[in-house]
């Protein structure tokens, strides 16, 4: 009983560090956009208004809608967009129409995470580092290159993962609450009335007196929920019990003692406006407050990358995304990778926002977009899944989902208005993903429908082989083929070129799966073809890593003992050439060509000895 308290107190502070450090960051930020942005006037009633939007926006979105209700969706224990995707779309699998809507609607709400993936970063270091300018007014022509130097920092770590580190992330984020919950009460007890925004009557009264401006204001209000997708999305990594926790018992109340104690602070002196957070500090505190601050930005961001690129393994296993170098930056926790990639088109891309928007108030204007939509379609997904896989009652579904639906619509809405001023940025970002993976995906499948209309049955051929049999050489070829029953090019050109064929023949076909786990006992598949040849079907979910070797290893027992030293792994190694009038727009078929060239090698994406690899190439046109 003692180490499951001992497991559930370091899950939940685990939690508090990786979870909810973009939420946790919003202070830095989020009140001082409500008011600059929307150019709300700084009366009593206009800052219980806001503050009264804050509290029931907080309560609404993170407690009702993510905490409550979205954390029991979970995919065999799995959460995240992908995770939900894959439960959303099984459950309409017998609705191919609909099913087709829902996986494009899910996978271009992937594709503007990376969108999110880019701002998140920018405004959380460059929030933090801004308060440099308060210190002194010498430094604020350093705080633009300050932030690119942490940024840059930031990235270039992430090759030796956050095994290491990552044991120091929830106690940071931990004290960064605590801190500044610590900041929020002083100025709370001097103006205790500042409370009553908690009742939303007033902020029911701010919405009937001023409804145009309150849904512009809903465009910044966001802001005070950024991240919440984390809390589904790291469902697996710390369960549910853990993150509810964390939420109730810390981050909230702090997140609310800030946000109050920042209007009861703009009551007293409205000039506090310049920066209310750091403002609510005194200026023996700024520099160590900064600091703090630095490293809570950090830690929120590295949360976002390590997602960036798990959500990336994700969809390359799915067949969204070409093969890439995928490295594996701890030894205990299979779900932190590093894909070199996406990392650096990642930094490169911040450089670029950090560039064109130079300051947080101006990235505020580009956040909101790329939130609300992945907020939307989670909803909708979240109706689907209700209905169809739990099977409820329609009018439960719709009672359950469209309060929530109504609200991030009315914020998407708003969030919409604001995308002459920066909200095309990240909308350009996802739409841009969007197209690359539906082209890889689209590609993909003509490339296969190609191959599979010139292939030939693999039982008839080895029937047909084996009249007049080739020459038999010692250990074991594995030919890796796409779909199985078929003949890999591998084979042909091997017994056309070297016209001999070994003594045992493993023909391999990986299955990837839209479930997050399949567990070894039902890895592999096999059938005896005969003549000590057999077909294998490898099964993975798109959390699963894949490792060939290894899990052949299985085949043990069926007549087949794979020795290490003697086997060969045969790959196709098929060149895509773009030709008019086939599947795709022209422009297309040359992307997925490009693709298809550049991406990662197979046989490091499928774990295999690269000193016992053999590719043979041949050229498909598409």
């Amino acid at each position: 009983m003692q180490n499951s308290k001992s497991s559930l107190a370091a899950l939940t502070l685990g939690a508090i560090g990786i979870v909810y450090g973009d939420i946790g960051t919003s202070v830095l930020y989020a009140l001082k956009v409500l008011f600059t942005t929307s150019s709300v006037p700084l009366t009593p009633a206009n800052v219980y208004g806001v503050l009264s939007l804050v509290f029931w926006t907080v309560t609404v979105i993170v407690s009702l809608k993510y905490v409550t209700l979205i954390l029991r969706a979970d995919n065999n224990g799995e959460g995240g967009l992908i995770a939900m995707l894959a439960l959303a779309s099984n459950a309409v699998a017998d609705r191919p129409a609909l099913r087709n809507v829902l996986l494009g609607i899910g996978i271009f709400g992937t594709a503007i995470f990376y969108g999110d993936g880019v701002i998140t970063p920018a405004i959380s270091v460059l929030s933090a580092v801004e308060g440099l300018s308060l210190i002194s007014p010498d430094f604020t022509p350093y705080v633009v290159p300050a932030a690119l130097v942490i940024i840059f920092l930031l990235f270039y770590v992430q090759k030796n993962g956050t095994s290491g580190i990552g044991r120091f992330f929830g106690p940071i984020c931990a004290l960064w609450f605590l801190s500044i919950a610590a900041l929020g009460v002083p100025h709370i007890v001097a103006h205790p009335e500042v409370l009553g925004a908690i009742s939303p009557h007033h902020a029911l009264r701010f919405v009937a007196q001023q409804p145009g401006t309150v849904f512009v204001l809903l465009g910044a209000l966001v802001l005070t929920v950024t991240g919440t997708e984390a809390l589904y999305a790291d469902m697996g990594h710390f369960g549910k019990k853990p993150i509810r926790l964390a939420w109730f018992l810390l981050v909230m109340p702090a997140l609310l003692i800030n946000y109050f104690g920042q209007g009861a602070l703009l009551l007293e002196n409205p000039q506090a406006l310049e920066n209310p957070f750091y403002r609510m500090a005194p200026e023996w505190l700024l520099m160590p407050l900064v600091l703090l601050a630095t490293a809570a930005t950090v830690i929120a961001s590295q949360a976002l990358l390590s997602a960036a690129f798990s959500v990336t393994k994700q969809a390359i296993q799915l067949g969204y995304l070409p093969r890439m170098l995928i490295r594996h930056t701890s030894v205990h926790e299979t779900g932190q990778v590093y894909v070199p990639a996406v990392n650096w088109i990642l930094f490169a891309t911040i450089v670029v926002a950090v560039g064109l928007f130079r300051n947080s108030t101006n990235l505020a204007s580009a956040y909101g977009i790329a939130v609300t939509t992945d907020m939307l379609i989670t909803t909708v997904l979240t109706f689907f899944v209700i209905r169809y896989a739990w099977k409820l009652p329609l009018w439960l579904c719709i009672a359950a989902t469209s309060l929530f639906f109504v609200v991030d619509l009315l914020f998407f809405t708003s969030n919409a208005l604001k995308f002459i001023e920066g909200g095309w940025f990240p909308v350009l970002i996802g739409l841009v993903m969007f197209m690359v993976m539906m082209t890889w995906k689209k590609g993909r499948a003509i490339l296969a429908e190609k191959l599979r209309s010139e292939s030939f049955s693999l039982r008839d051929f080895l029937e047909s082989v084996f009249v007049s049999p080739p020459t038999r050489v010692q250990g074991t070829a594995v030919f890796l083929t796409p779909e199985p029953g078929t003949v890999p090019n591998a084979l042909l050109h091997n017994l056309k070129h070297n016209k001999v064929l070994h003594e045992h023949n493993l023909f391999v076909t990986v299955r990837n799966h839209e479930v997050p786990w399949i567990g070894l006992d039902k890895r592999v598949q096999i059938e005896s073809l005969g003549h000590d040849c057999w077909q294998v079907i490898l099964h993975y979910g798109f959390k699963n890593d894949i490792d060939i070797p290894r899990a052949l290893q299985q085949v043990r027992g069926h007549g087949c003992d794979l020795e290490p030293m003697t086997t060969s792994y045969f790959l196709s190694r098929d060149v895509v050439v773009p030709t008019i009038g086939h599947g795709m727009a022209p422009w297309r078929e040359k992307l997925f060509a490009q693709m298809h060239h550049n991406a990662g090698a197979a046989a490091d994406f499928l774990n295999l000895p690269s000193n016992q690899v053999v590719e043979l190439g041949s050229k498909v046109e598409i």
